[in-house]
């Protein structure tokens, strides 16, 4: 039975409420342990904690030492990658090869690369003329915003949560991180990480609950909190937004999506398959970025749903240590019950159901877990629920099309603006495409390939505000200026 615990000015604290929360397997619905639940009390002294780091060493230190400490955090996780790889898999119930070659390692590089950011990226200067002739010359300087609110999502719990920590730390401020209560592991262990390679106590702090009338309620109504990055559902963000109103504090938000892909009839079939396979069902589905929309030009539909169904049915559930397992669980059964629901829903609605839409069989010692089908719809409106509204499940709908311009209508005609995905052999044909959908993101023949020094982050009801590289040094850091009379 693991605890999880607070981490709270550099130690591991059940805090004052006790009150705890039971984490239960999402692969077999086990128990794995208890967490801690944070009110008021905990918030608080979180908060003075990180406001201390900030007057202390930790305020004194230089962009050379921060980005060194950043460097040993990302080689401390790579140093306990198989401590880190079973707490996410103890979490998220997903399979061990997606937690050792994509979503733990990403967690280590988020470090490595702010580290590298925050020392290479300039500020601006400018010389001006002045009435008596010898000029002044500005210059601006960055400096950390304070204390920085962290309140992550469960889907990709360590990566999700470094792509914020790291570039806020990086830029010299402190954090508290409210994980997901579905996924408390990995920001607890991180804890033990900051310890072991010297991070002033109280830059890194975590405080483990829930949303309203919780931890995450009171992380976001502090007014010792100077701004708040979330990422997950829109709802939330905008609850977040009225409590950050108070102090006029700033806000980065990541928030849903129903992202597109787009195939047109040149499109290379193995690379289109290969990369709307992954971002339908990747994670079961439960990916901010995933794809529920699939438009496919008339020629190539019959074809390509055939394609995409023999895909989606070779992918085997299973246990997170069987080497065979290629598709895993929802989080929760209550997440799992949303998206049965749309399932139903689909099929009410007069879908045809190309494969899946329910529950597959598991053997007894994962009979529990929080399993569905990949599941792959067609002949649905154009306003029915499952093509509209974000189900974040293994499922897409797939539409045919005629012409570009009717499909830059369908992939708009939405409330949300995060990704999508273009397959075409014509790049002229591409990056038209590519300039016409409101989007944060569009990948040409690919999907999920980030430069964590370009912008991300979504239109519309997606989100507000860029994160990586340059980006992410705006977002946690005030610029100065700096005018120097000649």
């Amino acid at each position: 039975m693991t605890q999880f615990m607070h981490f709270i000015d550099g130690a591991f604290t059940a805090g004052t409420s006790g009150k705890t929360f039971e984490c239960r397997s999402p692969h077999n619905g086990a128990l794995i342990g208890l967490a801690a639940e944070g009110g008021r009390a905990e918030v608080d002294a979180a908060v003075q904690a990180a406001r201390a780091a900030m007057r202390g060493p930790w305020g004194r230190m230089s962009v050379e030492e921060r980005s060194d400490l950043m460097r040993a955090v990302a080689d401390g996780i790579t140093r306990r990658f198989d401590d880190f790889v079973a707490a996410e898999m103890a979490d998220t119930g997903q399979p061990r090869k997606m937690m050792e070659h994509a979503f733990i390692p990403r967690g280590a590089a988020n470090f490595k690369i702010f580290a590298d950011v925050v020392k290479n990226v300039a500020t601006e200067s400018f010389q001006m003329p002045t009435p008596d002739g010898r000029g002044a010359l500005n210059y601006a300087i960055r400096k950390p915003k304070g204390v920085i609110g962290v309140i992550c999502p469960w889907n990709a719990p360590l990566l999700l949560m470094t792509w914020k920590v790291a570039p806020a730390l990086a830029c010299g401020n402190a954090v508290i991180v409210k994980p997901s209560e579905e996924t408390p592991g990995t920001a607890t262990l991180l804890g033990e990480v900051m310890n072991e390679v010297g991070v002033p106590r109280g830059v890194y702090n975590v405080v483990h609950g829930f949303g309203p009338n919780s931890a995450g309620g009171f992380l976001t109504e502090h007014a010792g909190v100077d701004a708040i990055t979330f990422t997950g559902e829109t709802r939330t963000g905008t609850a977040i937004m009225k409590a950050a109103a108070e102090g006029l504090r700033d806000v980065s938000f990541e928030l849903g999506g129903k992202n597109s892909a787009i195939v047109f009839a040149d499109a290379d079939m193995d690379v289109t398959l290969e990369a709307i396979g992954r971002s339908a069902f990747l994670n079961c589905g439960q990916v901010c970025l995933g794809t529920e929309r699939v438009f496919v030009e008339r020629p190539l539909f019959e074809r390509f749903v055939a394609a995409l169904k023999e895909r989606a049915e070779a992918l085997k559930p299973g246990g997170p240590e069987d080497a065979g397992t290629s598709f895993g669980p929802l989080i929760s059964q209550e997440h799992r019950e949303k998206v049965l629901s749309y399932y139903a829903r689909a099929v009410a609605d007069g879908a045809t159901v190309v494969t899946g839409g329910g529950v597959p069989e598991m053997p007894e010692e994962l009979a529990g877990g929080n399993w569905v089908q990949p599941t792959i719809w067609t002949g649905l409106a154009d306003d029915s629920a499952a093509v509209n509204e974000e189900i974040f499940g293994p499922c897409c709908h797939v539409r045919p099309f005629d012409t570009e311009d009717e499909v830059i209508g369908l992939a708009n005609d939405t409330e949300y603006g995060l990704s999508a995905s273009i397959f075409t052999t014509d790049l002229s044909c591409a990056h038209r495409m590519a300039e016409a959908i409101d989007v944060g993101i569009t990948w040409i023949n690919s999907w999920f390939l980030r430069d964590l020094r370009t912008p991300f982050g979504g239109s519309k009801h997606s989100g507000i505000g860029r994160e990586g590289g340059v980006h992410s040094l705006e977002f946690y850091t005030e610029l100065r200026n700096v005018c120097v009379k000649l």
